[in-house]
């Protein structure tokens, strides 16, 4: 894709499908996927649920395979798992035996990293996402959003190019949600990086997004895209925000 006077793409997806076949046949979960991605940019895949947006994610990540087509992350073509690309998931994946700086420093420990220098990165991304004073704490006496913080620093620990996300706060409840919108609003504002988002929560979508990508249901293809000119940090009640929310649901009900 061209941007200000140079080729920034970071992800591409380009004719790629993605079958599974099973004891009870062939089930086709993406068709004829195409999709690119800038450096940079905060891009949300919505859709229903189950129609296949974590497939999606997990073709970028390297987790699945295609089955036709190709995906490109940094000009490479992806042929598995890679630290250069960094998963939060829903349900936050942390090592329950390891505290919380020993969580963060994983990735970079498993790279081989020197003590000294990783406990400095991670230091550096604990105190981003605002969990100070508990380094030394377990997962188990976290909240799931002090959880999900976690799982974010770990992230980006590793110096990824590319973060995805898939649902991250889809298990918490509404106010610790909003919260932690909020929260990775500020974290993506001062830590740049090309994170993709997997939600079906509409409200999520706008509040986040510099540009919404609305999947068909399955087998899964990219029906439209939104570009989110909403200055930030955003308000959910404001007429700009409520319009596109509305202008997104309608269209996705009259496309899908």
């Amino acid at each position: 894709m061209v941007g200000s006077g140079k080729i920034d793409e970071i992800i591409r997806c380009e004719n790629v499908n993605k079958t599974f076949i099973s004891g009870n046949g062939v089930y086709e979960v993406v068709k004829n996927l195409n999709l690119s991605i800038r450096e940079n940019e905060f891009v949300v895949l919505f859709g229903p649920g189950q129609c296949g947006k974590t497939t999606v994610l997990n073709l970028i990540a390297g987790l699945e395979a295609a089955s036709d087509g190709e995906v490109m992350v940094d000009g490479k073509k992806v042929m598995g798992p890679d630290p250069s690309r960094g998963m939060v998931y829903q349900t936050t994946a942390l090592f329950p035996w390891l505290t919380v700086m020993e969580n963060v420093e994983f990735g970079p420990k498993a790279r081989g990293v020197r003590k000294e220098e990783r406990r400095k990165i991670a230091r550096k991304y604990i105190e981003m996402v605002g969990l100070e004073g508990f380094e030394k704490s377990y997962p188990v006496k976290l909240s799931g959003g002090m959880q999900q913080r976690v799982g974010i620093a770990r992230a980006y620990s590793n110096d990824p190019v590319v973060i995805l996300m898939d649902e991250p706060f889809g298990h918490l409840d509404a106010q610790t949600r909003y919260m932690m919108e909020e929260e990775l609003e500020k974290i993506v504002s001062a830590e740049k990086r090309t994170v993709v988002f997997v939600t079906n929560n509409i409200e999520e979508a706008v509040y986040l997004a510099d540009r919404i990508l609305l999947l068909s249901n399955c087998p899964t293809h990219v029906v439209k895209e939104y570009s989110v000119d909403l200055p930030r940090p955003r308000d959910y009640v404001s007429e700009e925000f409520l319009a596109l929310r509305e202008k997104i649901m309608q269209e996705m009900e009259e496309t899908l």
